[in-house]
């Protein structure tokens, strides 16, 4: 698989993939809402935020604020606490309930924990939407609205084949695996994309995992904490890259733990691999330019915010939102969920600037690194 640049940041990541399932059909156009109540113009919408363990869910409050307001809403943007955090949020989509939000955008700290708040919601005829990270195990999850995940995974797996070959011409390279935590819907849809790239090379030898971890139990990180991620890479060079075994390349799910695990070869005294990321964080542009960090994915958080504004906008009118049935990326154990699919894009050093351009931040950033 080459490596795959999408041109036009709005547009591109405006995009709704037209992909369905082997056994789905693609949804849209217009008409009745699913048995959801009407939601007036004027209307409060929640949205359930997790915790601030990374620079997209900092951003998100303004995004939905922004969105909401300017579609003619009422925003009630809730963060979960970074203790009990997923107690926290139940309690938030509970009180959201009870207080007659119309609609409610849920981005779970643990997408498997939150059945009987969106079973409540259902039954007060308030629709749920799914926010970058699925509701799983159940069935009243009504719309799901994320970038394609899976092929995250595909470009963060294809990213790292590519940055270890423009570093030395062939293998073997010696690699490990990263992914993201285990009470995170999304966290194992990355890591099976990045493996669908990944795991031929291993099978035919051009890739090395020298700690033999390939599971997602093994490689997982939970919380995504950056200390969580730190750790396990110091333990790792200790274990398996004691003396000349040198490690050309690590997969990780995100800039945050990225930037962890370079940090943890750097205080090894180890030269700096090839590491790709995710979320495109202003402390890991820098990095991308001057080739500490090898890639990352842009997901413009604003663009995700809207997305889900839209729908709302769409439910509002009482016409049906048009997604896609996409099993592979979007099965919650229960249901495919209807989604609204958006387009990531990789980003390296050379793309950066052009990528960037529709955001002022980030095109700053790279355009200082050039």
């Amino acid at each position: 698989m080459k490596k795959q640049l999408i041109v036009g940041v709005a547009v591109a990541a405006l995009t709704v993939v037209t992909l369905t399932s082997c056994s789905g059909t693609a949804r849209g156009g217009s008409g009745a809402s699913s048995g959801a109540a009407a939601i007036p113009k004027g209307s409060t919408i929640g949205v359930a935020l997790p915790a601030k363990t990374s620079q997209n869910w900092v951003l998100a409050k303004a995004a939905f604020e922004k969105s909401l307001a300017a579609a003619g809403f009422k925003a009630d943007v809730q963060y979960a606490a970074a203790s009990n955090t997923v107690t926290d949020q139940q309690s938030q989509i509970s009180g959201m309930v009870t207080k007659g939000d119309k609609a409610i955008i849920i981005a779970a700290q643990d997408g498997s924990q939150l059945g009987t708040q969106v079973k409540q919601a259902k039954a007060a005829g308030i629709p749920v939407i799914a926010w970058d990270r699925n509701l799983t195990g159940t069935a009243n999850v009504d719309y799901y609205v994320a970038f394609n995940n899976f092929k995250v995974g595909e470009l963060q797996g294809q990213a790292l084949l590519d940055g270890m070959k423009a570093k030395k011409s062939s293998g073997p390279y010696n690699v490990e695996l990263f992914a993201g935590s285990p009470d995170d819907a999304n966290a194992p849809v990355f890591f099976n994309g990045a493996m669908s790239i990944l795991q031929p090379k291993i099978d035919d030898g051009t890739l090395k995992v020298v700690s033999g971890q390939t599971k997602f139990t093994q490689v997982s990180t939970q919380g995504w904490l950056a200390q969580n991620a730190q750790t396990r890479m110091s333990n790792l060079l200790q274990a398996s890259y004691s003396g000349s075994t040198a490690l050309d390349g690590v997969l990780s799910p995100n800039d945050t733990l990225g930037r962890a695990i370079i940090q943890a070869v750097k205080s090894a005294g180890k030269p700096v691999p090839i590491v790709t990321g995710q979320d495109s964080e202003t402390a890991s542009i820098p990095l991308i330019m001057d080739g500490t960090q090898y890639s990352t994915i842009y997901k413009n958080t604003d663009v995700e915010a809207q997305a889900a504004v839209d729908l709302v906008t769409t439910l509002s009118k009482g016409q049906t939102p048009k997604t896609v049935l996409d099993k592979k990326n979007n099965y919650n154990g229960v249901k495919t969920v209807p989604a609204v699919e958006l387009t990531p894009i990789l980003i390296t050093k050379e793309n950066a600037v052009k990528e960037y351009a529709n955001n002022p931040t980030l095109e700053a950033l790279a355009k200082a690194g050039q």
